[in-house]
């Protein structure tokens, strides 16, 4: 933590935030959320994302473990869905991050853990066959199969976390690289070009599909994923080979000039046709889409490759960002998904890594942008889009980062 970071500022309010989260019954006064985003098992939006920063606290001392077994203890309420829907940010794999990060430190939950784990390798082993199958017949993916946050990318960062030299992660590893190895196609499409729209079904609007490359939905999953295990040393065949094969396409697409790069989000077949991204599609700075999660990976694959190049462009973008108010305008929101927590928290991430002053240096004032933000409203307490995650990222801001396992890795930046 460096002198120039509002660190009162940001730990005062960080407190703040979890004091009024403390209680699940004064933040849902109604009663527990019983479905959808909100359903308990939810990391996103439910009681599993405000068990994960009371953790946190716990961990770094802030907070007190009571308080966390509360949160743990609501989340973990009523039957654990290990079906076809349960994912990194829903059901037992979701669970069993959370509770990694509390037995990691605590010691306890630790038959708990081993049950949400034998879950959680249920639940990837079936995902990993069926998404084999789907490759042995040619056929494109669905944004489902692979991405962040409800698919296999999202499987691998809580295996890698978890137990990196387990057959489960080499196995997702594998399936990783598999990923990105070319299917038959006439147009050249990249292999994880999926049939559907963004929002991850069929639509008119993209009969050809698209290419995502965002860090939720999009190949940045699979970059960062490999990524990580490659500076991990885990021995894994043509996991270099993979995260190279994802930077050229990466790169054929990368806007801007060397000293402020941007990613498109996406690209439809219309623009992999023209080989144009127009100026007005940059996509917000945000850590979903934008350049808070594009940057990331792009930094860890620069890492990973040992390219210094790589590494500077990708730090170079947001630092580029985080000195163009016209782009933090972008991000009123204050979400660690579509607002100024998840760029504060990235931009701190990648400051934090390789040690660069000048991101370092705007990290202050974002900070700032975020506090007056979270000044003005009364906000959802959800960790993906609302109260807890901003209150995790001004609370890393200030205190550091502790030791594996990491909080972020639910957002593949570490």
């Amino acid at each position: 933590m460096t002198t120039t970071a509002p660190a009162p500022a940001a730990l005062s309010t960080a407190d703040q935030l979890a004091h009024t989260l403390a209680d699940p019954r004064t933040v849902w006064p109604g009663g527990r959320p019983d479905g959808g985003r909100s359903w308990p098992q939810s990391l996103a939006g439910g009681a599993s994302g405000i068990a994960l920063l009371h953790i946190e606290r716990a961990r770094t001392g802030r907070g007190d473990w009571d308080t966390a077994h509360t949160w743990l203890a609501t989340a973990v309420h009523g039957e654990v869905s290990a079906a076809a829907n349960a994912n990194l940010y829903f059901g037992a794999p979701a669970l069993a991050f959370i509770t990694h990060r509390a037995a990691s430190a605590s010691g306890r939950y630790l038959r708990v853990l081993e049950r949400l784990d034998e879950a959680t390798l249920t639940v990837t082993r079936t995902r990993l066959a069926q998404a084999h199958l789907r490759i042995d017949h040619a056929e494109r993916p669905l944004m489902e199969e692979f991405d962040l946050i409800q698919g296999l990318s999202g499987l691998g960062a809580y295996h890698l976390s978890r137990h990196p030299h387990h057959e489960i992660t080499g196995g997702v590893l594998s399936y990783l690289v598999r990923l990105t190895e070319s299917l038959p196609d006439p147009a050249g499409l990249p292999p994880w070009w999926t049939n559907v729209a963004p929002t991850g079904a069929p639509s008119a609007d993209y009969s050809q599909g698209h290419g995502n490359f965002g860090l939720a939905h999009g190949i940045s999953s699979a970059l960062s994923v490999l990524s990580l295990a490659l500076l991990r040393d885990l021995a894994v065949p043509g996991i270099a080979d993979a995260v190279e094969r994802i930077c050229a396409w990466t790169d054929r697409w990368r806007q801007g000039d060397e000293t402020g790069p941007w990613w498109p989000g996406l690209i439809s077949m219309e623009q992999a046709t023209d080989g144009h991204v127009h100026p007005d599609l940059r996509p917000r700075p945000s850590w979903c889409y934008g350049v808070s999660g594009t940057a990331r990976a792009q930094q860890l694959a620069g890492l990973a490759l040992r390219d210094p190049a790589r590494v500077q462009a990708a730090e170079n973008a947001i630092l580029a960002t985080l000195r163009d108010p016209l782009q933090l305008d972008k991000l009123p929101e204050i979400g660690l998904c579509h607002g100024t927590a998840g760029l504060l928290h990235a931009a701190w991430r990648m400051a934090t890594e390789t040690g660069n002053t000048e991101i370092t240096a705007e990290l202050p004032n974002l900070a700032k942008r975020l506090i007056m933000a979270l000044d003005q409203d009364r906000h959802d307490p959800e960790l993906l889009d609302g109260a807890a995650g901003a209150a995790l990222a001004l609370h890393t801001l200030a205190t550091g980062s502790p030791p594996v396992p990491h909080w972020d890795t639910f957002l593949a930046l570490a």
